[in-house]
């Protein structure tokens, strides 16, 4: 299955980009996702913690179902003040 991938802050930079797509097996979950992406980009590992996913513009956790097409987003930690 394809899923986009929608990457924000300094995740873009990281990245190279806004938006990517992965190739992913069916049956994948938005860790496998992740694990993809850690895996292009080894410096992801780092900012695991501290990132949120969201699927189809909802938060999602590692384990939630992927379908062809989807959409992965990652979101960085937003601070205010």
């Amino acid at each position: 299955m394809r899923v986009a991938v929608a990457a924000f802050a300094g995740l873009r930079e990281l990245l190279a980009g806004s938006a990517s797509e992965l190739e992913l097996p069916a049956g994948a979950c938005v860790g496998d996702a992740w694990a993809a992406l850690e895996r292009r980009h080894p410096a992801l590992a780092e900012l695991a913690p501290s990132t949120r996913l969201a699927r189809n513009g909802r938060l999602a956790a590692a384990a939630d179902p992927l379908s062809d097409g989807d959409e992965v987003a990652l979101l960085p930690p937003v601070g205010g003040g």
